[in-house]
């Protein structure tokens, strides 16, 4: 992975939570700063170039709720919360507030790496079009960190290309070029395969979990890729 961005600022109270995570991610090559509380993140961001933030919510002095809606006043740069599963309420306010994910305590090093790393390849590859002050051409559809490309059939996931098989990229082009639409499986296996759907439900299942396990981070918890009980699958919309 692309290291230009790698500078990672570690908000979190507690001491070897903090040290654990900072010792880890320097082994992957992250340059990491630390702080005790928001006052003390704040203050750091003001001094350093920071790529990214992994902010605790429950800290003294200034709670990472507080810190987040200061620190968006002036930077885009990406922060993932650390909450406890008792801080649900927390969390969905401090994504309002303008966190990009989340990990749930307790979390092994190995997941909070890889948010890291999805975090900071989007957040290069937004740079980088902002930088050479690229549009996106109609041909591109972006949905967070997931982008098609319907006139090279391409797929990116955070930067990284995904290998689809033309079913896997035919429904997901559908979806995501109808964000926030309810298709129910007879819909989508009628549009693909463009015959009637008579015991669709597993083909299309199949399917759908074959595109999670490719595009999702997490399939069991999908960012993209929805279930509507009862109704049928939709690309959320960002």
């Amino acid at each position: 992975m692309d290291k230009k961005y790698n500078h990672v600022l570690i908000v979190e109270d507690d001491k070897e939570i903090r040290k654990g995570v900072e010792i880890y991610l320097q082994s992957q090559g992250y340059q990491v700063f630390q702080a005790a509380d928001g006052i003390e993140g704040l203050e750091v961001i003001e001094r350093e170039e920071i790529h990214l933030a992994i902010v605790d919510v429950m800290m003294p002095r200034m709670d990472g709720i507080t810190m987040t809606a200061r620190l968006r006043e002036k930077y885009d740069f990406p922060i993932i919360f650390l909450s406890a599963k008792s801080e649900e309420v927390d969390k969905i306010l401090g994504l309002n507030m303008g966190a990009d994910d989340y990990v749930t305590k307790p979390f092994t090093p190995m997941e909070l790496l890889a948010r890291v790393n999805s975090q900071l390849r989007r957040y290069g590859r937004f740079m980088e079009r902002l930088g050479k002050q690229e549009k996106e051409e109609a041909h591109v559809h972006v949905v967070g960190g997931l982008e098609l490309n319907e006139e090279t059939v391409e797929v990116f996931v955070d930067g990284e290309p995904v290998k689809l098989t033309p079913i896997e990229y035919n429904i997901l082009l559908l979806l995501v070029k109808n964000q926030g639409r309810v298709f129910s499986i007879e819909q989508i296996y009628e549009s693909i395969w463009n015959e009637e759907a008579l015991g669709a439900d597993n083909t299309v299942a199949v399917h759908i979990r074959h595109i999670r396990e490719k595009i999702e981070i997490n399939p069991k918890e999908p960012r993209y890729l929805k279930v509507v009980w009862g109704v049928g699958y939709k690309v959320e919309k960002f």
